[in-house]
């Protein structure tokens, strides 16, 4: 007997076993075109709950400039709803390497850092490459062969905020000299330090008025600034010019030149780098007598940057903020305008 209206059951059969063997087929299609595969990314949201997951591993705290970076990474991370995943290095490459190794095991979608120092990080990004989790660097760069290990980098252009110091000095000394320069340079090794320094000396070395007398490491620290400006005050009773290669150091000389006697801005010229609100009012007050802005508030900017890098989308490979130079005469106007 048969099922009613059907008078051929081996046509029902064969009609039964096509359409079955069909929708098999479609099951494994429709998973695969409607499953969006990512391009770059490595683990596909380390954090389950299917947001971008953003591994940052920070320099440290040494600074006004940097706790201002760090607040600017996390409150931009939060408002465009990716999940953070922070580590502090505390000023030690080991323990970056570490915090990206860490990254890579969780498999985050992207992973950002700045850069303790520029060299030895090889290793590490081409762990990152094989993960097929890509690097964004943000405010200092590496030095490495080969920029495939990173997708771009997002920062400053360090020397020519030398140059900039150096341009405004060269401007605001119009005696005929001569002047004597000591510096205070940031982290050994680091972006920041090397490309300051090679900046500056390209504008001031062209003019005979100048002389470099001393040069040490401050650390981008302000404890280590007034630590080495006590030791140039006592091994140089000639000087005239303190370039530092960030405001925390500068503030710390500060400090030391007025325990020494000296009037800080005016017996010593100070020129310094990042913009921190306290070096505006040490402008305001006249012991500081030029900045050179480096903008730390580039969250914003970084996760843009995450989301179009874990979407496969292209960005350029080194994009720059804005940022200008202020004088002491410009100081009191911006002060309120400081967000650092």
């Amino acid at each position: 007997m048969t099922a009613q209206g059907s008078s051929h059951p081996g046509l029902s059969r064969r009609n039964f076993t096509m359409a079955l063997g069909a929708a098999l087929v479609a099951v494994p299609l429709a998973a695969c075109g409607g499953e969006k595969k990512k391009p770059s990314g490595g683990g596909g949201s380390g954090d389950g709950n299917g947001a971008i997951t953003f591994g940052f591993a920070q320099v440290g705290s040494e600074s006004g400039w940097r706790t201002a970076n760090t607040t600017s990474i996390k409150e931009s991370a939060k408002k465009a709803g990716i999940t953070l995943k922070f580590s502090d290095a505390q000023q030690k490459q080991e323990n970056q390497i570490a915090a990206i190794r860490s990254f890579i095991t969780q498999k985050v979608d992207v992973i950002g850092f700045s850069p303790v120092v520029e060299s030895g990080w090889d290793t590490v990004l081409k762990e990152a490459r094989d993960a097929k989790i890509p690097v964004i660097l943000t405010d200092r760069a590496v030095d490495s062969a080969d920029d495939s290990l990173y997708v771009t980098f997002i920062g400053s252009d360090f020397v020519e905020e030398g140059r900039r110091a150096g341009k405004w000095l060269v401007e605001d000394t119009k005696e005929d000299g001569p002047f004597n320069i000591v510096v205070l340079e940031g982290t050994t090794g680091s972006a920041p330090a090397n490309d300051r320094k090679k900046g500056f000396a390209e504008i001031v070395g062209k003019d005979k008025r100048f002389r470099f007398i001393a040069s040490q490491t401050g650390d981008f620290t302000r404890a280590k600034g007034k630590e080495v400006m006590e030791s140039f005050l006592k091994s140089h009773k000639d000087i005239d010019v303190l370039f530092a290669h960030n405001d925390d150091m500068a503030i710390g000389a500060i400090q030391a030149i007025e325990e020494a006697g000296k009037k800080p801005g005016e017996d010593i010229r100070i020129v310094s780098i990042d913009g921190i609100k306290e070096a505006f009012q040490a402008m305001a007050d006249g012991k500081i007598n030029t900045v050179v802005e480096c903008n730390p508030l580039i969250g914003p900017q970084v996760m843009d940057l995450v989301k179009k890098v874990a979407a496969g989308e292209s960005v350029d490979k080194r994009i720059e903020a804005e940022e200008g130079v202020f004088t002491q005469d410009q100081a009191e106007a911006e002060l309120p305008n400081r967000k650092y």
